[in-house]
């Protein structure tokens, strides 16, 4: 099979695509035909060293993908050959095929669009979580989200709007800010075009009531300062590459909460809201509540599509297709 590879950790355009064994399944595990594997800013992050937890080298990125099952180990019951799923993981999407553990793959309905689940994944479970669980945000809330037209921040979007929420995107041109209206947002500020951001946030909202932040840097303390009264400011990233230093006195006197969140985090330490999360989330998904995919590249210019996801041109979600997911497509 062919497998995208990380040799060297650096930038994206050192990745090389290589022939590499099938996978095999294990007692308890699946093989998956892989036909869509989505591209995530955490992606380059592994690809460049710079994420909490080092992988070591070498790696076939991607964490996560959508295809058929092709093999189950002896021990599976629940999942057969010929499903359409969709799974997740830390690494081992760029491929033709990936062996998982099969509880940690999701059955998909037989005529389920595998380039939309393989694009909902990882942004959409992040998004929901960090404001259902982390930001508790609410019906008729102001929600500011930065980086809104890319994955996390588009699933911020769209899920803020389906949780009942007036949603205001920061971004960073004419063409986000037209995508981000196109997705529902109640007000864009884009702040190529921005002299003074809070004061434009007083304008547009009257100051949030909920930060979901991916971005960090200088925006992050203006934002905190922007936020209501009792306000809740959540950072899910650093996009920009710039960890902020927030002062505590903005957090004593406007009596803010600041949290963290990190979707594997979660699901580790708090199960039970995260089941719960993902619950509601796939009652969104029947709904049409999804990713919207703006870019597709083939498995072999995996470096390509991560260039844009680090360049922050992309909006929405880049995806990967294999060979068999063309041909299914076509």
């Amino acid at each position: 099979m062919i497998a995208v590879r990380c040799t060297r950790h650096g930038p994206p355009e050192q990745l090389t695509v290589e022939e590499l064994p099938d996978p095999a399944a294990g007692p308890d595990d699946v093989v998956v035909d892989v036909h869509a594997a989505a591209v995530n800013f955490t992606d380059l992050l592994f690809v460049a060293d710079g994420y909490q937890v080092s992988v070591p080298v070498p790696f076939t990125p991607g964490s996560e993908f959508a295809g058929v099952v092709s093999a189950v180990g002896e021990h599976v019951t629940g999942v057969a050959v010929g499903d359409r799923v969709a799974g997740q993981g830390m690494t081992g999407a760029f491929a033709e095929r990936v062996s998982r553990p099969a509880r940690s793959v999701a059955t998909l309905a037989s005529d389920a669009d595998l380039v939309s689940a393989a694009a909902t994944g990882v942004t959409f479970s992040t998004a929901y979580s960090a404001l259902r669980s982390a930001a508790d945000l609410r019906q008729g809330e102001w929600l500011a989200v930065t980086g809104a037209a890319g994955g996390v921040g588009s699933a911020g979007v769209v899920l803020g709007r389906a949780l009942g929420a007036k949603v205001l995107a920061l971004v960073s041109s004419p063409r986000k800010s037209a995508f981000c209206l196109g997705l529902g947002a109640d007000a864009v500020l884009d702040l190529s075009s921005t002299t003074d951001v809070r004061v434009r946030i007083r304008e547009l909202c009257g100051g949030p009531d909920v930060v979901l932040d991916q971005v960090g840097g200088e925006l992050a303390e203006v934002l905190l300062r922007s936020t209501r009264r009792r306000g809740r400011f959540v950072t899910v990233g650093f996009a920009s590459g710039v960890i902020p230093r927030i002062p505590l006195n903005l957090v004593l006197l406007k009596d803010v909460t600041v949290r963290g969140f990190e979707i594997r985090g979660f699901a580790e330490h708090e199960p039970a809201a995260a089941a719960r999360d993902a619950a509601e989330l796939a009652a969104l998904r029947e709904k049409g509540v999804g990713a919207t995919v703006t870019a597709r590249f083939p498995l072999e210019r995996a470096a390509a599509a991560l260039r844009t996801v680090a360049d922050r041109s992309a909006t929405g979600k880049v995806v990967l297709t294999t060979a068999a997911g063309r041909a299914a497509a076509s």
